[in-house]
């Protein structure tokens, strides 16, 4: 491994003096005497990119991460050269490059700093591979800390810890386990209450050291490439997040379906098996809209085929649980079987389509059907052909969604667990080693795979997860964390890898709820469940060598216990869609940790086990065995216990009761909170009424609910209806404005408010400024609810 001594020794070469400068519009290139080049790019105000060429040249653009379709522009830019230094203004920021080395320097508006370099942008030679390492270290602030990098395991704060990107199978991983399944090479700095960002665009192996080798210096490298990064200015860490799924991309909405509960395991079979496994849900009334195929549907494992024994009739037994409410979805893995009986294998071999070892030979690797080649997913035309592979299993089976497995890509029996380092890739059009298309193949694959689900599910939205991503795959799919185990380390695990990849712009995960490995006891899998749902992708998924997982198969009082979270999910559907859309729209991710809800607060900048669920409520698992609750930071600000209504005022630790049946919840007092009936399944029943919880406070608040057809693109057309709620409350006043958006008309005409914490006893309600009786409300004392049409502008409750 690369050890980083970063010191001016013999190996490391350093820009040298500034010999020429030029700017063109938005794009500074400084040219030093000793052919180091640096081009500063203004993307917007907050972002700006910094790539590093050297011998006198820089490498053509190009990133299979950046959305081309991002924003960019900026409000000002002035550009002042000084006696030793050229300054950058934006509208947020200055930025300083030294002449003497290229040394950056970048202050917020007030002078303060926000990331400066220490050595800055240097490099070696690589005599192993040719090509250079390229390195980058920068000052860590006194009491710097960091947060990001994807899935990994470790705390959330990842200050004095370093890591790898090298996506990597993992089978049972520990909570020190590194590299792992994704390559995320984004983090974010928070110092002196500022927050800041920094994308390393480069795929081929790259390590962090926050600060770990050496205490003051914070530093990023890669095993080849270029040095291409991208600043992004907060300076809270949502906007940072923000900036940075802007560059990266959003995902589309996804089918509201998907945002239910989910049912996997390695493997249900035969079709009796599924069947039943389908009944059973349908049977104890626990909702549930996805079941799973592993690979033992296929025939021999060979994609796109089915085992005609186990299924002998798969398009009737989808269309058959479709018509019971649930979406079937299959695993599909890029290794192909050697078979010249196989058509797909025929035809890839036909049009070349495999990836090739250096000296000219098909790359080989063993996998579940044996023998494999394995598709070149960077080549745009092996792209084409994968998704047009996927007319079968969508169009004419009627699949809903699609898996991704094993697009590390994963190689059994070798020491290194993946491709040799000498395959080829075309990386549309810029031939390379799998030492640089290592890092991004399973999300090619990805995009692939949902290219051509969209493709053939269409008018409907397409539904894709997979193992190994890189920064921009949230563009394409959701995902999950891999093969965890079934131990209580993991359930804690589980809880630090939702929050951090929704730090690193790919919100839309989850874990293998339960554990993969080994088997839960009725208590983890409670649990698990209780935090499994508010996570934004919600699955339950074992290896099925230990036993079975489903709901039922422990006690009864542990079906109950999953029955009444899942129940739950399904009522705050209508939130965690909103909380989707916002992601969607804003790029602010799904799950916060407390460090993004409140930065200031130091308290929060090393907790782990809390996090917020969109913006209103507050969650924090129970981690251990045989506990009756737990103590937990709740964050400054007045805030409801849901299971009791009572209320705290946060700011401090407080002990919070929860039973086997409970997991601390507590929502933001000022909320109003929509929520659906119980379903079965998305679309079960016609909503009469959405409920809005209100939960009432002293002061003001917004809230906002997001509504469509939950499926299709109507809503890209303006067809989603967008209620902005305003809440302003007193001690004998409450005034609910609402400013409607959209052209979607909802189902229901009525909207059922249910009042928490109502401080007064009420006199008398205005809706649109004229008195209604309590009778016309269908006001119930007892429960504190009313009932108001759906397009009131104003609603204002007076107390007695």
């Amino acid at each position: 491994m690369i050890t980083n001594t970063e010191l001016h020794s013999q190996g490391n070469v350093f820009p040298g003096k500034l010999n020429q400068f030029d700017q063109v519009v938005d794009t500074l290139t400084f040219n030093t005497d000793n052919g180091v080049i640096l081009r500063l790019q203004v993307f917007r105000d907050s972002v700006i990119r910094f790539k590093y060429g050297t011998g006198g040249k820089l490498e053509e653009d190009f990133s299979y991460a950046i959305d081309e379709d991002g924003n960019r522009g900026y409000n000002k830019l002035e550009v002042i050269e000084k006696e030793n230094h050229y300054e950058i203004t934006t509208s947020k920021i200055i930025c300083k490059i030294s002449k003497a080395d290229l040394r950056s320097r970048i202050f917020d508006l007030e002078g303060k700093i926000v990331c400066e370099d220490e050595l800055g942008f240097h490099y070696e030679e690589s005599y192993q591979y040719g090509g250079e390492i390229v390195k980058m270290s920068k000052k860590a602030q006194p009491g710097e800390s960091y947060y990001g990098l994807g899935d990994k395991p470790a705390d959330n704060n990842m200050r004095a810890k370093r890591f790898e990107l090298w996506g990597t199978d993992q089978y049972a991983f520990g909570k020190q386990t590194d590299p792992l399944y994704k390559n995320v090479p984004f983090y974010i700095g928070l110092q002196n209450k500022i927050s800041y960002g920094i994308f390393f665009d480069n795929t081929f192996r790259s390590f962090f050291d926050f600060a770990q080798e050496r205490h003051h210096v914070t530093s990023f490298w890669a095993q080849g490439g270029v040095m291409d990064y991208y600043f992004i200015y907060g300076p809270d860490v949502n906007s940072v997040v923000s900036g940075y799924t802007e560059l990266t991309g959003k995902p589309e909405l996804p089918p509201l379906w998907a945002l239910g509960y989910h049912q996997c395991k390695w493997s249900y079979y035969p079709e009796s098996n599924v069947r039943e496994v389908a009944a059973k849900f349908r049977e104890l009334q626990i909702p549930c809209d996805a079941i799973y195929l592993d690979i033992d549907y296929m025939d021999g494992f060979r994609c796109f085929t089915w085992d005609e024994e186990k299924f002998p009739n798969p398009t009737q037994m989808i269309s058959d649980l479709r018509e019971d409410g649930f979406k079937t979805i299959a695993i599909i893995d890029p290794g192909i079987k050697v078979d010249p009986e196989y058509s797909v294998y025929q035809e890839a071999m036909e049009k070349d389509y495999f990836c090739k070892r250096a000296d000219g030979p098909y790359m080989k690797g063993k996998v579940w059907p044996g023998q494999c080649y394995f598709p070149d997913y960077t080549n745009p035309k092996v792209r084409t052909w994968w998704a047009d592979l996927f007319k079968g299993l969508i169009a004419d089976n009627g699949l809903a969604g699609v898996w991704n497995d094993m697009n590390e890509p994963a190689v059994m029996e070798v020491p290194n667990k993946t491709f040799p380092d000498d395959v080829r890739h075309d990386f549309d059009g810029h031939p390379c080693s799998h030492r640089k298309a290592h890092n991004i193949y399973g999300m090619q694959m990805a995009r692939a795979t949902y290219e051509g689900v969209k493709k053939f599910i269409y008018p409907k939205r397409p539904f894709v997860i997979t193992r190994s991503a890189y920064s921009g795959t949230q563009r394409y799919t959701s995902s999950w964390f891999g093969d965890n185990v079934a131990t209580w380390e993991h359930l804690s695990i589980a809880n630090i890898q939702a929050q951090r990849m929704s730090l690193s712009g790919m919100s839309f995960a989850g874990s293998d709820i339960g554990g993969f490995a080994e088997q839960p006891t009725g208590e983890l899998f409670a649990r698990w469940i209780a935090l499994g749902v508010f996570h934004p992708f919600c699955r339950v998924h074992s290896s099925g060598d230990h036993g079975d997982q489903e709901p039922w198969t422990f006690d009864e009082n542990v079906t109950n216990i999953t029955r009444k979270f899942v129940e739950l999910r399904y009522k705050l559907l209508p939130y965690l869609y909103t909380t989707f859309w916002q992601y969607v729209e804003e790029g602010t991710p799904m799950l916060k940790s407390l460090v993004v809800y409140d930065q200031e607060d130091a308290q929060t900048h090393y907790r782990n086990d809390e996090f917020m669920y969109g913006d209103k409520f507050l969650v924090c698992p129970v981690l251990e065995p045989n506990a009756k609750g737990r103590r937990m930071y709740i964050p400054r600000g007045e805030w409801y216990n849901f299971w009791t209504r009572e209320t705290i005022i946060g700011g401090k630790e407080a002990w919070v009761d929860a039973d086997i049946d409970e997991i601390p919840l507590f929502v933001k007092a000022g909320s109003i909170i929509p929520r659906y009936p119980v379903m079965q399944y998305v679309g079960e029943k016609v909503i009469e009424f959405l409920t809005l919880d209100v939960y009432c406070a002293i002061g003001k608040d917004k809230s906002v609910v997001y509504e469509d057809a939950s499926d299709g693109y109507d809503y890209k057309k303006g067809r989603f209806s967008l209620r902005n709620l305003s809440f302003n409350g007193t001690e004998n006043e409450i005034i609910i404005s609402q400013y409607k958006d959209g052209k979607y008309t909802t189902e229901y005409e009525t909207l059922r408010l249910n009042f928490i914490g109502l401080p007064f006893e009420i006199d008398y309600v205005e809706v649109d400024n004229l008195k209604i009786s309590m009778e016309d409300l269908n006001y119930d004392l007892n429960t504190q609810t009313m009932y108001v049409n759906k397009n009131f502008v104003e609603l204002h409750i007076v107390g007695k």
